[in-house]
């Protein structure tokens, strides 16, 4: 079929396939009946073209809290409901599921990530592919390889060795190219002196040794040459139209010095993809597409989910909590009233709609129960979009803003309606002209919720004009944070000004923005921002500490946001940002029976950790967090989550921390010792080890035995109610002639059983687990190794040999 279909394009018509047609979407080509294909990020729900509420999303739960659920059966179910949100959209291909690891806890984009660990990373995201593509849409694996650091990520060159790269960063790529994905994402960075676009490893490791048949596209805008990328195994350029392809990449095949042969390869790999995914005229895509999900099935199994990935890491006997003996319940913390459901970058979407944990406890509580509740603390200094039910279209009376394309006569080229401040525009201005656009400009009229100070202000990169009932408030240029675009989206500057109103006093706000001279692209991102007045600091801390004093318990959620967590660059640090640690350990001594929440895509450190009675890790958990989380506080659901990745006690002790590039480069010094390897390997000891979590009851391990290539381990439930556990197995050689981790995980499973109940499951042992890298090709070293059988890594009650 594709032979005969490349035989009727020119080399004009092959090459220009080769590039996207614009930001999110593949060429069309009539003459083959190939119609066009839409791309989407991301893991976390799919966004479809537009960066906003124009088109909203199912926000599951984000890649940490998944690979916490350690349940392969889940995370295919919520792909299969991904690929179903995807044709929704009429959405072909997901960039999904990101596999780096979590090399460091400051890596900007580890929610992003599964895990610290190969195994895992490797089975939750094939589970994640398994999903997907069992809906007709293609997922795509990203971003090969060693892709684990968002500092300069356009340019490091990473430094690892062989054994390393084969044993560690390519192992989840080689699990789910043999599970079957149908593209794969070549990354930013180099190794080994190679752009990944570039890179000998995507033809020779990724398409010839592993036999790889789907298509390699680059990551946005990595595709740097011509010649280069043309002749490595790379597929595709996006975005488009513009790119280092096209008609140069005509002339250097013209030239010779790119191999015809070559583009028809990529060509046949495209058209297996849209053969695939049902673009092409006449060919029924490889399995049926499945159909949008009803509203109600995705609220159920984002809630399953949410709660199933929540790892409660300590508890003396504060959970569940018993709703019967509550008479008055304060929630408290700047997690607690916002809900934190995902992190930065493209993984963002904008939510269908997020349940906080506040309104999640409140309903789940009920009438006879009195919920008070008060941030504590303000950990960011950025204001908010200003809010819906604040602002008021001038043009047709609705909630919301009116937004002007205009030129540089002030005349509108286009118009339209927004029910969000906060504005990202890649690649259309509501059809107008590009070349032609010299502003954009929002107006609104804004009603304040309370008497005083407010403060109105922009955020974004440029010139920026703000006026107040037709007065200049703000007339300045906003610098980039950074020189990442995508850190400029996700925590622009900001300019603000102080305007004085009484509650329910309005005000007429216009913000422009310029664009830049000569643009010809539509791209702008823009905030109009908010704050209303309130307390001092600390009168909030007091004021949160007086109400966990007069309260019958207290859940105190803290944590990060899209801000510390995202694409574009790397924490600076693992402290919960702002005064949270102070607020937390005023309330722990005001009131004791408190549970502390944690709201994060990845590691904080918890200096009051002796001090809490109760510690819950929520992650990024998805627009159903607040009921989710309801649900796991009263005990309606089991804390099903266990450690995917090492929590540091001190940022000290972390084997491997930093992120920063030297002279350009990374060097993974460290080896295959990476996550908990290298913590048992440093005899450091972590707040809580990988595999970690406690549920709400209590299990024993009873007997393992190997039986083929599998080890069964029989548990039972030794408590007073239903429970999930995560059996582990982990493997050692302590007197191998090679260099191994002291543990390593080979094998996982999850089982349920009611109280008093055992439970026997058999988990597979992959040939691969034993082997080692060579240099020339996978080997087994001869003699037993031992397994460790249990609950976490420093857990492990049960040992045979294998």
């Amino acid at each position: 079929m594709s032979e005969d279909l490349l035989g009727e394009l020119s080399l004009e018509q092959k090459v220009r396939l080769l590039t996207g047609e614009d930001f999110w979407s593949l060429y069309p080509e009539p003459r083959i009946g190939l119609r066009k294909i839409l791309v989407s990020d991301g893991p976390a729900g799919v966004r479809g073209t537009n960066w906003d509420e124009r088109d909203r999303s199912a926000n599951i739960p984000s890649p940490t809290a998944l690979a916490a659920s350690w349940d392969v059966s889940l995370v295919e179910r919520l792909g299969r409901l991904l690929a179903a949100e995807a044709r929704r959209k009429n959405v072909d291909v997901l960039l999904a599921p990101t596999v780096n690891l979590h090399r460091s806890p400051l890596g900007g984009r580890h929610f992003e990530a599964y895990s610290e660990d190969p195994l895992l990373s490797a089975e939750i995201g094939a589970a994640y592919v398994r999903g997907v593509q069992s809906g007709g849409v293609a997922a795509t694996v990203k971003h090969f390889v060693a892709n684990d650091s968002e500092t300069e990520r356009m340019t490091y060159d990473v430094t690892v060795d062989d054994r390393a790269l084969r044993e560690v960063y390519l192992a989840p790529f080689e699990r789910i190219v043999a599970e079957g994905v149908w593209a794969v994402m070549a990354a930013y960075n180099a190794v080994a002196g190679a752009t990944m676009t570039e890179s000998p490893l995507l033809r020779e490791i990724l398409q010839e040794e592993w036999g790889f048949d789907g298509v390699v596209m680059s990551d946005w805008f990595a595709t740097r040459s011509t010649v280069a990328a043309g002749n490595a195994g790379l597929d595709l350029a996006m975005p488009g139209p513009i790119g280092p392809w096209g008609d140069a990449l005509v002339a250097a095949v013209r030239s010779g010095e790119v191999d015809e042969a070559r583009i028809d390869d990529k060509v046949r790999r495209l058209l297996r993809l849209a053969a695939r995914v049902g673009a092409l005229e006449g060919v029924e895509p490889v399995v049926p597409l499945v159909a949008p999900a009803p509203a109600a099935e995705i609220a159920a199994l984002g809630r399953e989910a949410a709660a199933c990935g929540m790892v409660l890491v300590k508890n003396s006997g504060v959970l569940p909590l018993s709703a019967g003996a509550l008479r008055k319940v304060a929630v408290l913390g700047p997690n607690a009233l916002h809900a934190r459901t995902m992190g930065g970058g493209s993984a963002s979407v904008s939510p269908t709609y997020t349940v906080t944990p506040l309104a999640g406890l409140t309903a789940a509580l009920g009438e006879g129960v009195e919920v008070v509740a008060a941030e504590g603390c303000f950990p960011t200094t950025s204001l908010a979009p200003v809010p819906l039910e604040q602002v008021t279209d001038p043009a047709d009376g609705t909630p919301g803003l009116r937004v002007r394309f205009v030129d540089e006569t002030g005349a509108t080229l286009a118009e339209e309606h927004r029910e969000s401040a906060q504005l990202t525009y890649l690649g259309s201005f509501a059809g107008a002209d590009p070349a032609k656009v010299r502003a954009v400009e929002i107006a609104t009229r804004y009603t304040a919720s309370a008497d005083g100070e407010h403060l109105l202000g922009a955020a974004g990169v440029g010139q920026f004009r703000l006026t107040v009932d037709g007065h200049d408030v703000i007339d300045q240029v906003i610098d980039p944070p950074g020189g990442d675009l995508v850190e400029a989206m996700m925590k622009p500057d900001q300019a603000y000004a102080p305007v004085r109103l009484a509650a329910g006093g309005s005000v007429d706000v216009v913000l422009r923005h310029d664009l830049p001279a000569g643009n010809t692209f539509a791209a702008a991102m823009l905030r109009l921002v908010a704050q209303p007045p309130r307390r001092a600091e600390d009168d909030e801390l007091a004021h949160a500490v007086a109400l966990a004093a007069e309260a019958d318990a207290v859940v105190l959620a803290v944590g990060t946001n899209e801000e510390v967590e995202s694409e574009g660059y790397d924490r600076a640090g693992l402290a919960l940002p702002g005064r949270q640690d102070e607020l937390v350990r005023r309330v722990l001594a005001a009131n004791p029976n408190t549970v502390v929440v944690v709201n994060s895509g990845a590691p904080v450190v918890l200096p009051w950790l002796a001090e809490a009675p109760a510690v819950l890790l929520s992650w990024f958990a998805g627009m159903e967090t607040g009921n989710a989380l309801a649900d796991v506080l009263l005990g309606v659901a089991e804390p099903g989550g266990r450690l995917p990745t090492t929590w540091p006690a001190s940022e000290s002790d972390v084997p491997v921390y930093s992120t920063q590039p030297v002279e350009g480069g990374l060097t993974y010094a460290e080896s295959i010792h990476v996550g908990h390897r290298g913590w048992l390997r440093s005899g450091a000891e972590p707040a809580f080890w990988f595999g970690h979590g406690l549920g709400y009851t209590t299990w024993s391990y009873d007997s393992a035995a190997v039986e083929g290539d599998a080890v069964e381990v029989t548990v039972a439930n030794t408590g007073s109610r239903e429970g999930r556990e995560v059996v582990q197995v982990y493997a050692s050689r302590p007197e191998s002639a090679v260099d191994r981790p002291a543990r390593w995980l080979v094998g996982f499973a999850v089982v349920s059983a009611a109280a008093g109940a055992a439970a026997t499951v058999r988990i597979p042992l992959p040939a691969r687990a034993f082997e080692h890298w060579s240099g020339d090709g996978w080997e087994r070293e001869p003699g037993p190794f031992t397994l460790h059988v249990g609950r976490s890594v420093a857990d492990t009650p049960l040992t045979l040999e294998v």
